[in-house]
């Protein structure tokens, strides 16, 4: 295809917008679905936009779909045409809704930054989902499927840490579940030196959350508590809960997991393990709910000391050397 100047004011930025969901996705099905549009009208704004700035974008074939090098030169002028549209619909009150995923619903440390955020910034619609786990996340965070999550950020791949920006929110104190007859359920407090012997759920297995497993190992490391072997997932309360009585595994957790009929919560002492959340977001996300939802991180946490450690608290070292460094 010749290439020929393009008129820049030809260019609507809904095409944009289906180049960049094409090229983030490298797949036309994925993007139209990302974006509410049927597969045949995505495929005829690419094929607009190429004819508009005379370049082919894309090589497609029956089993994959590639970037050209005009694609590849496009897509940060392209990106930041579309950046530069959202901040100026944001400037007059229109800025598109923020995703944000809690995790899980039951978690107070997302729910209360998100409840701050709306406060901060009432003009704005901060929309929460609830599907549990960073890693989980972190593919939709990357490609635009979703703008920003919760989670231990040391425990994501390398090479998505790479495409992905964070911000420290808390040092999490950590407790265990216990079925309410657990030999350990009178307990206040549960020293960890307890459980020695003891196998607990940690999420082996489930493909959204290996950060957490991968806490729990280190937590667990030299203290003869065994992380249990992975079992289908409950899903639900009611699931959960059903379990336990049938006496499930104890399961590690944290101090704010919500009150389960049959189960007794319990704070982990001796040392006090805490669990590091980040807000987590993708490299180069402009957007005002993500400034208020910084804004709201840090104004809860500074006003609850989220990120004051005990003395003699337990946090691997990974985990505070990245804590140092947020970007």
């Amino acid at each position: 295809m010749p290439a020929r100047p393009a008129d820049s004011r030809s260019i609507d930025p809904r095409l944009l917008r289906a180049f960049v969901t094409v090229a983030e996705e490298l797949h036309f099905t994925r993007a139209a679905t990302r974006l509410y549009v049927a597969q045949q009208a995505l495929s005829r704004d690419v094929r607009r936009l190429e004819r508009e700035l005379g370049a082919e974008l894309f090589v497609r074939t029956t089993r994959q779909v590639t970037l050209t090098g005009d694609g590849e030169r496009l897509l940060p002028y392209a990106r930041r045409v579309l950046a530069a549209q959202d901040d100026l619909l944001a400037a007059f009150g229109q800025a598109r809704p923020l995703l944000v995923d809690l995790n899980s619903a039951g978690l107070g440390t997302p729910r209360r930054v998100l409840h701050r955020a709306r406060e901060l910034a009432p003009e704005l619609e901060l929309m929460a989902r609830y599907e549990s786990g960073l890693t989980g996340a972190a593919e939709d965070l990357v490609t635009g499927r979703l703008d920003a999550s919760f989670g231990r950020y040391a425990g994501l791949d390398p090479a998505l840490r790479r495409r992905l920006s964070h911000q420290p929110v808390r040092f999490e104190p950590m407790a265990i579940v216990l079925p309410e007859h657990h030999r350990l359920a009178s307990r206040a407090a549960v020293p960890l030196a307890e459980l020695s012997g003891e196998t607990v759920y940690a999420g082996a297995g489930n493909p959204r959350t290996p950060e957490w497993t991968d806490l729990a190992h280190r937590l667990f490391e030299g203290r003869g508590i065994k992380v249990a072997p992975p079992v289908p997932l409950a899903v639900g309360d009611e699931e959960f809960e059903r379990i336990m009585s049938k006496g499930g595994y104890p399961v590690l957790a944290v101090v704010d997991f919500p009150a389960l009929r049959g189960c007794v919560l319990r704070p982990l002492v001796d040392p006090v393990p805490l669990s590091p959340v980040s807000l987590v977001w993708r490299k180069g996300l402009t957007h005002p709910g993500l400034e208020a939802l910084r804004r709201a991180a840090a104004e809860v946490g500074a006003g609850e000391g989220w990120l004051r450690r005990p003395v003699g608290s337990w946090v691997p070292g990974v985990d505070l050397a990245l804590a140092k460094t947020p970007e």
